[in-house]
């Protein structure tokens, strides 16, 4: 493909047209002037990236120059070349008599072991629509969980998924243990033990969640506006601040908070919905929603436009 060029800051130029600019045609090597197509410079140095393959030829087999990079948290990756050089074997020969030369990379079973549990974890950071830097936090989790080897007996799939539920917390986007289950083959309960062995393992913790980390996420899920989300942030934080949810969890808090919003405004959203999107029972969010009623009058923003007044709103 051609592609213009100031002749890379070489003193050269077409003779005819010298202000105009050279023309690079990176496939033959030439410089031509776009003018009048004079070959000014021959043999150009392609300084692109190298990637060859040889999928016109007539075998199938399509063996790229250069592989795939390297991945400093595994140990065993030696990567070689060999060349066949033995011109009695055929098998060491392609279709046209050549020697073949071969990557060679030697995996060993523990290498293989993380190679997989790798692959789980990208897996469910793609179906949580997460960044790869979060894909890339569980991996070095994992490793450092499996150079402990203090959690032998334990399902990969089980430290795969509570290593995920870590790297979303450190990264500042944290996901429920549901939405972990969701997308992993392990239990709710077994993510759960299997995370407080980690943080025991590592000597590491991890930032306590607030409503906050869930709210904008609910409230864009259910289609909520803006001022809607305002509110129940509020309620959320009020509640916890007069400290009328004792013991409940940050996710059922924030439920109830949007579940109270959405009623006193012209969006309502039924418990089920919220539920639906927040992974909560019905039930939970009733029982957050019938402590922060009776104080209600409280944990409204003062700027916030009732379209349903608080007297009006469902008692449960």
């Amino acid at each position: 493909m051609a592609s213009t060029s100031k002749s890379r800051g070489l003193l050269i130029s077409c003779p005819e047209h010298p202000e105009t600019p050279l023309v690079e045609d990176y496939h033959a090597g030439d410089m031509i002037c776009p003018e009048c197509g004079r070959v000014v410079g021959d043999r150009v140095v392609d300084v692109g990236t190298e990637w060859r393959t040889f999928s016109n030829e007539k075998n199938n087999k399509d063996p790229s120059r250069v592989g795939a990079a390297e991945n400093p948290l595994l140990e065993g990756g030696d990567l070689s070349t060999m060349i066949a050089i033995d011109p009695t074997s055929a098998q060491q020969l392609d279709e046209f008599g050549k020697p073949m030369y071969r990557n060679r990379r030697t995996v060993n079973s523990a290498d293989r072991a993380l190679i997989n549990a790798f692959r789980e974890i990208r897996q469910m950071a793609d179906r949580l629509n997460l960044p790869e830097m979060v894909s890339e936090r569980g991996n070095t989790l994992f490793k450092q969980v499996n150079d402990t080897k203090s959690l032998k007996g334990r399902s990969n799939d089980a430290v795969c998924s509570a290593c995920m539920y870590i790297a979303c917390r450190q990264e500042g986007v944290p996901r429920t243990f549901k939405e972990i289950c969701a997308v992993s083959k392990v239990s709710k309960k077994e993510i759960g033990r299997v995370f407080k062995l980690i943080l025991k393992a590592l000597e590491t913790n991890v930032d306590l969640i607030t409503t906050g980390d869930f709210m904008a996420r609910f409230c864009s899920n259910l289609a909520l506006s803006q001022k809607i989300q305002k509110a129940a942030t509020y309620i959320a934080t009020k509640a916890v601040d007069l400290y009328l949810v004792p013991g409940r969890s940050p996710v059922s808090v924030a439920a109830a908070a949007i579940y109270m919003a959405s009623q006193a405004s012209e969006d309502k959203k039924t418990q089920k919905e919220i539920g639906d999107i927040a992974g909560v029972a019905e039930v939970t969010i009733r029982q957050a929603y019938k402590l922060m009623y009776p104080k209600a009058h409280q944990l409204f923003p003062e700027d916030f436009k009732f379209h349903t007044p608080i007297e009006q709103l469902p008692t449960q």
